[in-house]
């Protein structure tokens, strides 16, 4: 069998291997942070949107709610930044919005570790080089989380997730992981500068491989 068979067989058992028990053993978290949701934000506890998976392929990811559904006076969403509120700030800073995303692992929509997986509309804008990043699952953390999360620039996170596509392996899978626990007990890279969200990704010019 070739080597990113092997690779790939071994990758969906490290997922299968995490994520399941984690699924049963964080339940605690995951109802308390249902009920704070519930508490704080309302329903729907869930959020729910179409992004792309592995060659573009659509499929629904699942986070807990942060934002509100506040609306200007033209009937329009106001922006993130002041829909995102206390407790959902603290989810995303905890990364506790991203527990869902567990279920999306068990059922082989994500892999643990991946390049995030970003909307549909975004695909024909990025350059040949950057859709590269299709070409493997999208995961909850990545080598971009890893090195600047939504800290970086689009064409730095583009250029780290396709890093990972041409060095994956389980090593560096492994290694992503312990990382990412830092980060996240650090709290870093939780925001772009001057936004509290990533900003729309507007397209990417040509970029050597």
């Amino acid at each position: 069998m070739p080597d990113h068979c092997i690779y790939g067989t071994a990758k969906r058992a490290l997922d299968l291997m995490v994520s399941l028990p984690a699924l049963i053993l964080l339940c605690p978290a995951f109802l308390a942070t249902a009920i704070l949701v519930r508490l704080k934000l309302g329903s729907p506890i869930f959020f729910r949107q179409e992004r792309a998976g592995q060659n573009g392929k659509p499929f629904t990811i699942y986070k807990f709610r942060t934002m509100t559904d506040a609306k200007g006076p033209g009937g329009n969403l106001l922006p993130d930044e002041a829909r995102l509120t206390p407790i959902g700030s603290f989810l995303r800073r905890s990364s506790l919005d991203e527990l869902p995303q567990l279920v999306n692992v068990a059922l082989g929509q994500m892999s643990l570790v991946g390049p995030r997986p970003l909307y549909r509309k975004y695909i024909p804008r990025y350059s040949e080089h950057h859709k590269m990043r299709l070409l493997v699952p999208p995961g909850i953390t990545g080598w971009a989380q890893v090195n600047g999360r939504n800290a970086v620039d689009w064409e730095k996170r583009l250029d780290l997730d396709v890093h990972y596509v041409n060095h994956r392996s389980l090593a560096l899978d492994l290694w992503i992981l312990c990382l990412t626990f830092r980060k996240v007990l650090a709290r870093e890279g939780i925001s772009a500068q001057n936004h509290a969200t990533m900003e729309e990704f507007m397209g990417s010019g040509p970029t050597a491989g």
